[in-house]
């Protein structure tokens, strides 16, 4: 099989000959109409009808306690790392398999992060490699866990559910149980994944969605943050709206907060794309399976969803047979007008994280080598 190959088949599912792109928004529903609404009420910013009804959406679907709005990804992870405890200087363990948002969160907060390698089973956290790292590197004391050699403290595990797989996350909080550790997933392209009937984002106090351009459903730009509880998603609603005490007229703020508040004519857009997730869902899910059965027996190998989970499938991605296919499969079908991309770059090769502590990564460079992501727009897919 070759790319020239590998494009057709891609163009005979989405029926075009156009340009193909990774993921594009699809609006076909109420989206012009609830935005129009927002724009006649003139609640445009982060007061409205809409936010409410957008997070009372999101907890619905994801059996989470409180959903709190934000305006974007990075925003909904630095909350929900805010909210967990982690503060400067703290040591937080992640994957280096990631997308920059993950590791830039912890940045501006004044943590750093500590890479550990991935699951072959999610390409995510492994939760193995973090309990080595942590045998081999850290201690516990009075005050919790610490890295012995520089005296840090390690606070939280942070893993990230790549191309909306769900990480292996039993194993996860029991070493985090082991370690006295905070768990916050990084579930921003997970929505409508699930672990052994569990939605991604509700095995931790806190966690992180993202509603950008390029995910399952898009609010522009957007995120959100999962709480397990009523009284923390209170709190952190408070955080992200610069902590503002409830006043008919007075300003006045308790402590520093943020001001996060994911604007109505974005929840607008939102709302209308919640009405249609279940569509988008079941379409991803058809494409994935027509991919999968287009590279069987072949040299490519495609990643299919952990035995324990349910995907949404947000991102397809095939695994090439070396780094050689992989330069000549992008180049190709690239130059054809069908997007296609490598996975990110390891982030400890990145320049502001090079000097990360780090464990093992043999597997995150075996797949940073190798893997291609596949247009993967929820259209349902047509082979005749």
């Amino acid at each position: 099989m070759n790319p020239e190959q590998i494009s057709a088949f891609i163009r005979q599912l989405y029926q075009s000959d156009d340009f193909i792109p990774l993921h594009a928004p699809t609006f076909n529903g109420n989206e012009k109409r609830y935005v129009s609404e927002t724009i006649d009420s003139t609640f445009v910013s982060s007061v409205g009808q809409f936010v409410d009804q957008f997070e009372q959406a999101i907890e619905a679907f994801t059996g989470c306690a409180k959903a709190v709005a934000t305006v974007n990804g990075t925003a909904a992870l630095h909350t929900a790392l805010y909210m967990a405890g982690v503060k400067q200087g703290d040591l937080v363990i992640t994957q280096a398999l990631t997308f920059v948002a993950t590791c830039n969160a912890l940045y501006h907060m004044g943590a750093e992060p500590v890479f550990c390698d991935i699951s072959e089973k999610s390409l995510g956290l492994c939760p193995k490699s973090v309990d080595q790292f942590l045998s081999e590197q850290a201690a516990l004391d009075a005050q919790g866990c610490y890295h012995k050699t520089t005296g840090k403290r390690i606070k939280a595990v942070v893993p990230m559910h790549t191309f909306g797989h769900p990480v292996e996350l039993d194993e996860l909080v029991t070493v985090c149980q082991k370690w006295q550790l905070t768990l916050v997933e990084d579930a921003a392209e997970s929505l409508g994944s699930y672990y052994k009937g569990q939605h991604t984002g509700t095995f931790s106090d806190y966690s992180a969605l993202s509603f950008n351009g390029n995910k399952v459903i898009t609010t522009g730009g957007g995120g959100m943050v999962l709480c397990r509880s009523q009284d923390a998603g209170q709190k952190t609603k408070h955080v992200t709206t610069t902590a503002k005490v409830p006043h008919p007229y007075e300003f006045f703020h308790d402590e520093p907060g943020f001001n996060y508040r994911m604007p109505n004519l974005n929840a607008a857009l939102g709302c209308a794309q919640m009405e249609v997730l279940p569509q988008f869902l079941q379409q991803k899910r058809e494409l994935a399976s027509r991919y999968a059965d287009f590279f069987a027996g072949t040299p490519f190998r495609f990643v299919h969803e952990p035995d324990y989970a349910r995907s949404n499938y947000w991102l397809n991605a095939i695994i090439c047979p070396d780094q050689d296919s992989r330069e000549q499969l992008l180049q190709e079908t690239n130059a054809a007008g069908v997007m296609t991309r490598p996975v990110w770059q390891l982030m400890h090769r990145l320049p502001m994280f090079a000097n990360a502590l780090r464990g093992d990564l043999s597997y995150s460079e075996y797949i940073e080598a190798r893997l291609v992501n596949l247009p993967s727009s929820p259209v349902t897919p047509h082979t005749d």
